[in-house]
């Protein structure tokens, strides 16, 4: 049996038509192979069957040109991220009795996979809107009313994205006669309403709340599947449409620094490891910026964005994973309810500990080999401010997600709670992700040159591998950091000034939509309910007004309309003629 019509199919379809099976199937052992099998057969797709540079699955629709697989070096590494990911994440998921929310997983990372691999911005926008639509089930299938308010916030902000993407085609459309994709700049008209598109998708400072106020909400399953696709995807869209653009450069860091504020104060674990997500996705964002391909480190630049979202993808759903083993267990993530968890969930406490020092970039861990050409890259370039936003950064992620998940989730103080060790489905997950995590970091296993030669420049990246990456200085100075941010968070605590796990509510910028606004939206409604009848019945007292003058002067009964002097008459004739000629010369101007 030939398979080659396989190499016209994108994987992303083989995991979404997965996704439509796993909720008509009600028998478990069925669905199970179904979850699992659907992203390794799109993995197994990617892998052997697919052809770089070749258009396939082309279609005319409207007149336009559909690209729905197109491969290369830069979605390469992105598809095949998100497709172990998704069979990770399936696995995660084994122990659910819930056909919906498998189905919404796999369609949902189904959509991001078959978006990164799209030759087209249509077709992007097709499974663009599809990824919103699937993942809100997720949230909603907590079954809460935050749950579900949280979830009409998510969706709505999500079809935004859309709807801005949507125009910004149309322009796109306008400037180049079609729509495959390809690098473009922000001079370009139309082109901020794309950027703007992907930058809410990429959670970008005021833009950002949807990922906070969503993400903790949703079930401990959903969750770990939200924490690999979304953002992601709009980082390779970055990568795709608008690699150099400067302003990147500040906006992500930007985005590294202020979560880590928030994330200190958070009491809810899964809402810091959403902060936490702001943060890695910054230095992503941040590195797309000075990533001029004309020149080398502009290549590191984009093969340190690509390798940081491949970790980033791998280390975070493995501290997702391990907070929602510890709220499947125990049915709460607040820091101030935990503690002490290692003595009965050891397991899942060794895994968290192994993603907490991959996202902290310890040197052996997949962070720090990520990491590394992004920062490389921005000192090189010049950037000396933004270079010491980013050593902050990373100082304070090793102090929130580092230290603090782990520390109060499974040390601390003792919470009396004796849970059991996570599901043995939950726990296989985590080891493959945590196997990842060690594999590519460790030197002499071959994880970092696996990684290191799927990147898109995969000549600069093996240099870089070779000659910089593991020099003396480097990771000496990567091991002082981490030192001295672990000196702080001890100094902090033993004199009481690190912030007390306590429940509470952080406000952060949404309070100014969802307080002030509405505030200012209530009190607008109460004066236009008061002042809107009088203002009416001015208006139409006004009008009768107007009318019964135009009557009385243009009627068949009017003043007009009778005989006058001839001089008169002559008047209104040049005052008529003299307002067409003054139009006329406005209008001409």
């Amino acid at each position: 049996m030939s398979f080659e019509f396989l190499t016209e199919v994108n994987p992303g379809f083989a995991v979404i038509f997965a996704g439509v099976l796993a909720y008509f199937l009600r028998v478990p052992v069925l669905r199970a192979i179904i979850t699992i099998g659907g992203p390794i057969v799109g993995l197994i797709m990617l892998v052997s069957l697919s052809e770089f540079g070749v258009d396939h699955g082309v279609m005319r629709v409207m007149d336009l040109t559909a690209i729905t697989y197109r491969v290369d070096s830069l979605s390469f590494i992105f598809a095949l991220a998100f497709l172990i990911a998704a069979t990770i994440n399936s696995i995660y998921s084994l122990h659910n009795k819930d056909p919906l929310q498998d189905a919404c997983a796999l369609i949902y990372a189904g959509a991001a996979i078959a978006a990164s691999l799209c030759g087209d911005l249509m077709t992007v926008f097709f499974f663009w809107e599809l990824t919103a639509v699937s993942s809100v089930f997720l949230i909603w299938q907590t079954g809460t009313k935050a749950a579900y308010k949280a979830g009409m916030r998510y969706i709505a902000i999500q079809i935004l994205s859309g709807v801005l993407l949507l125009f910004g085609a149309v322009y796109f459309l306008g400037n180049h006669g079609d729509l495959s994709l390809r690098a473009i700049s922000l001079e370009e008209e139309g082109a901020w309403l794309i950027f703007l598109g992907f930058g809410i998708k990429a959670a970008f400072p005021f833009l950002h709340n949807w990922l906070q106020d969503a993400y903790p909400k949703a079930t401990p399953t959903g969750a770990v599947v939200l924490s690999a696709f979304t953002t992601k995807l709009a980082v390779y869209m970055f990568a795709r449409m608008f690699p150099g653009e400067h302003i990147l450069i500040y906006i992500g860091a930007v985005m590294t620094i202020f979560p880590v504020f928030f994330a200190v104060v958070e009491n809810d674990l899964r809402k810091v490891l959403a902060y936490s997500l702001n943060n890695q996705v910054g230095f992503m964002i941040c590195a797309i910026g000075v990533a001029n391909l004309d020149t080398e480190y502009g290549r590191y630049a984009l093969n340190g964005a690509a390798a940081h979202a491949f970790a980033h993808i791998m280390y975070k759903g493995l501290l997702f994973m391990s907070m929602g083993a510890v709220m499947h267990r125990t049915g709460t993530t607040q820091a101030s309810e935990l503690g002490g968890l290692w003595r009965t969930m050891p397991l899942t406490a060794l895994f968290c500990l192994v993603g907490a020092a991959s996202i902290s970039a310890f040197p052996l861990f997949s962070g720090f080999v990520a990491k590394s050409m992004t920062m490389s890259s921005v000192g090189h370039e010049g950037f000396v401010i933004v270079w010491c936003m980013l050593l902050f950064a990373s100082a304070g992620v090793l102090e929130h997600s580092g230290i603090k998940i782990p520390y109060f989730a499974f040390f601390g103080h003792d919470s009396g709670k004796r849970p059991k060790e996570a599901p043995f489905n939950m726990l296989v997950a985590m080891g493959f992700s945590a196997f990842i995590c060690i594999a590519v970091g460790f030197p002499g296993l071959g994880g970092a040159r696996w990684l290191y030669s799927n990147l898109p420049y995969q000549t600069e990246a093996l240099y870089y591998l070779d000659h910089y990456l593991w020099t003396w200085d480097h990771v000496i100075t990567q091991f002082q950091l981490l030192v001295l941010a672990m000196l702080a968070f001890v100094l902090m605590k033993r004199f009481g000034l690190y912030p007390a796990e306590k429940p509470g509510v952080v406000l952060d910028f949404d309070w100014t939509y969802r307080r002030l606004g509405f505030g200012v939206a209530t009190w607008a409604g109460d004066v236009w309910g008061r002042a809107g009848p009088a203002m009416a019945n001015g208006w139409k007292q006004l009008g009768g007004r107007v009318h019964t003058y135009l009557t009385h002067a243009f009627s068949p009964e009017g003043i007009l309309s009778k005989g006058g002097p001839s001089g008169s008459m002559a008047v209104w004739a040049a005052l008529v003629l003299g307002l067409v000629i003054v139009v006329s010369i406005i209008s001409a101007i």
